[in-house]
């Protein structure tokens, strides 16, 4: 590494990109030192397995065995789950003193954020204290956050993997605080995701508010949503009188008032 440690991690992820040439995107995934093999079948993956186990040997790398997630996730049948390890050190925290502190927190929170029906509000109160030339104050509301985000990490549900070849459901919801939306598909949850309000949307009315939680949930699954019905659920009935014209690569999508 001719320009020292700066470049290190983008060097070992080209490297492992160069090792794995051939089998990238066919049944692993590789993100610098974390690999990920997929297989449809057993004996399959004992064959991608020892092909990958080689592959690592003629390079003279090595492998962890005893390494259960991959980028902080526990993947199984039953779908991905939070690493109990980086629950662990979320529990241990210490009350942050600093905006720093408080930023450092939030990233590794907001990382499992999926998991945690809305985020985004629970969040608030720590949120509103990183913002510029606001004095730092941990009142009562921020003791609550910071505790209640620990306690929803340690029991972050299991989400089932999306299946694009079925049905999505879509809840959205918007208050004066932020915007919720979950994902579900047989009534399941597959993901969750939340924003706070931007500056301009603390005008909007409410009809408004609610049709932002719909554009922002329609944006951010589009990949799975978009070329599939899915059905959005919402608690503002004006909003299923908005009518759109059919398009050949648009979602096609159903308004109903949530009951």
């Amino acid at each position: 590494m001719s320009f020292g440690l700066t470049n290190a991690p983008a060097f070992f992820m080209y490297m492992m990109n160069s090792v794995f040439m051939n089998e990238l995107d066919k049944f692993m995934v590789v993100f610098i030192d974390d690999i990920l093999i997929y297989s449809k079948n057993e004996k399959e993956h004992e064959e991608h397995l020892r092909i990958v186990l080689t592959r690592l040997k003629e390079h003279k790398l090595y492998a962890k065995f005893n390494k259960r997630s991959f980028l902080g996730h526990i993947l199984s049948e039953k779908g991905v789950a939070v690493d109990p390890s980086k629950v662990e050190d979320v529990l241990n925290w210490k009350q942050p003193e600093t905006v720093t502190e408080i930023r450092s927190f939030l990233g590794l929170a907001g990382y499992y954020r999926r998991f945690i029906k809305d985020f985004s509000k629970t969040a608030k109160p720590m949120t509103s204290l990183t913002k510029k030339n606001t004095k730092y104050v941990w009142s009562p509301n921020c003791e609550e956050a910071f505790q209640t985000l620990k306690k929803l990490l340690t029991s972050a549900p299991v989400l089932a993997q999306p299946d694009v070849t079925k049905l999505f459901d879509v809840y959205c919801d918007a208050s004066g605080n932020g915007l919720g939306c979950v994902l579900m598909q047989e009534g399941r949850v597959k993901v969750y995701a939340s924003r706070q309000l931007r500056k301009h949307e603390v005008n909007y009315p409410t009809h408004d508010l609610e049709l932002a939680a719909v554009v922002h949930a329609l944006k951010i699954w589009r990949h799975y949503l978009l070329g599939n019905t899915c059905h959005i659920y919402t608690d503002h009935k004006s909003i299923k009188y908005i009518l759109t014209q059919p398009y050949e690569t648009a979602t096609v999508v159903r308004i109903d008032k949530r009951l």
